[in-house]
């Protein structure tokens, strides 16, 4: 399936570059390995598509709701990381 998400500028030249390998997203939509996303670059400041579009192929998907491997305390204070490997 292909699914459709705007990001911008700045992440899609990470994205397009190859250095930036993984997507963090709200989970309010269904995605699973095989699927393709459709990443259209989107202007914030003219609130408009650029025209630029990249297509990836969805590899691992982790969705959670609360990883119990660290305390409440812990969370607060660093928050998490989202670490591709390679």
């Amino acid at each position: 399936m292909k699914i459709e998400k705007k990001t911008t500028p700045e992440f899609f030249k990470e994205i397009k570059s190859g250095k930036k390998t993984f997507e963090v997203r709200l989970a309010d939509w269904k995605c699973k390995e095989g699927d393709v996303l459709v990443l259209r670059e989107w202007d914030p400041k003219n609130k408009v598509y650029t025209g630029r579009v990249l297509e990836k192929r969805v590899g691992y998907v982790l969705k959670t709701k609360d990883l119990k491997f660290f305390s409440e305390k812990d969370i607060k204070k660093y928050g998490f990381q989202v670490i591709a490997l390679k």
